[in-house]
């Protein structure tokens, strides 16, 4: 649909194309250790936030992923409440990280949005400030799936501002087999996909396709068992892929692909753009996948902090959840949005919306100080694929 431009005032360039999602801009910045932060030292001294008041400041700066808010939605926040929004972009958390930690809450940024698996080390960083959890009356409405997750047990820090998982789709023309875990993607890479196979450029999600096929936790700091996963990803699945690449629509559309590593948003987006898509099947893998969750956060030191809370509550509210989901491709994580997404009669809701026995076999995803090693098997497998 034509969309027009809205009354809000972009610092950065619209930073993602039509086939360039959030998650293709977070493949290859997602698992890089914990040094990013690490070197930035421990802040000592933070800058304050004012107190809420209950009176919104006539400004709000955000400072989030390019592209990944509908633009009509945010205007509606500045005119219904006479708030001039100012929206900056980064492309990984580990530049949201460093420019919170240097500017020690001056950065002027009020609501931001960390990758749950960011927020444990942010936290000891001291630079996200606690919500105020009333002024955000909008959170009743965020399914339980999405709440009190590891990363923030009682929500002090975060709300939910979308969520995906991670699978495969294939060409059931070329492959005419029903594939339905990670260790069919293993064999099939290896034989009829054998040429023709992308994975996903993040280290975490390659090394998990391994963990997976073993039946070990995607986040285990064993060495034994990185060192076998190392051995599937290096030495059964890199000499047969032919692309890493981070949006799996892409591929689908190019056309030389007949299996692809693909975050389920991604794949879905492929699906109503290929010609054929009744020859694409997604497949959801056993026994698990990534759970990832982006959300809404403040900033230590935000200096709109009614603002703040008014513009996340504004951005969760239920009444604009089919817009927001329909922009960014992903759910925002309120309750009922998969049948409101069926009265909009979206495209391929399935993919949208995992079944909730899906859902209970997911494994978030976590830093470690293992994410090293899956960095270094990420590095042996483009060498070993000649990427």
């Amino acid at each position: 649909m034509t969309r027009t431009r809205p009354d809000v005032t972009f610092l950065a360039p619209r930073a993602a194309s039509a086939r360039l999602s959030r998650r293709a801009l977070l493949a290859g910045f997602g698992v890089v250790g914990l040094g990013a932060l690490s070197a930035c030292g421990k802040t000592t001294k933070m800058a304050a936030s004012p107190p809420t008041d209950g009176e919104l400041e006539s400004k709000l700066n955000l400072y989030s992923w390019g592209d990944y808010d509908a633009p009509e939605i945010i205007d509606a926040f500045k005119s219904k409440f006479d708030v001039l929004v100012q929206v900056d972009s980064y492309g990984s958390n580990e530049e949201l990280a460093a420019k919170l930690s240097t500017s020690r809450g001056t950065s002027g940024y009020d609501v931001v949005v960390p990758t749950g698996s960011n927020v444990p080390q942010m936290l000891e960083h001291d630079l996200l400030q606690e919500l105020d959890l009333s002024l955000i009356p909008n959170f009743e409405h965020i399914d339980d799936n999405f709440k009190n997750q590891y990363f923030d047990p009682e929500n002090t820090y975060t709300v939910c501002k979308a969520w995906g998982t991670t699978g495969f789709v294939y060409n059931t023309k070329k492959i005419d087999r029903d594939l339905t875990s990670w260790q069919d993607f293993v064999d099939t890479a290896q034989k009829e996909a054998a040429g023709t196979t992308a994975l996903l450029e993040d280290p975490w999600e390659v090394a998990a396709i391994a963990l997976a096929a073993m039946g070990v936790s995607l986040n285990t700091e064993d060495e034994g068992e990185l060192d076998e996963a190392r051995k599937i990803i290096v030495d059964q699945l890199a000499p047969n892929i032919k692309a890493y690449i981070g949006n799996a629509a892409t591929g689908m559309i190019q056309g030389s692909f007949t299996l692809l590593h693909a975050f389920n948003g991604d794949a879905r987006q492929g699906l109503t753009e290929v010609k054929d898509p009744e020859s694409w099947k997604f497949v959801f893998p056993t026994p698990s996948a990534n759970l990832w969750t982006d959300t809404w956060a403040i900033a230590t030191g935000a200096p709109h902090p009614d603002s703040a809370h008014a513009f996340i509550n504004h951005m969760i509210s239920p009444d604009t959840a089919v817009e927001q989901l329909d922009y960014i491709g992903y759910p925002i994580g309120t309750k009922g949005l998969a049948e409101q997404a069926k009265k909009a009669e979206l495209d391929e809701q399935d993919l949208i919306f995992p079944a909730q026995e899906v859902l209970d076999r997911l494994e978030p995803s976590k830093k470690t100080p293992a994410d090293q090693i899956r960095t270094e098997i990420y590095a042996d497998a483009q060498a070993r694929s000649g990427a």
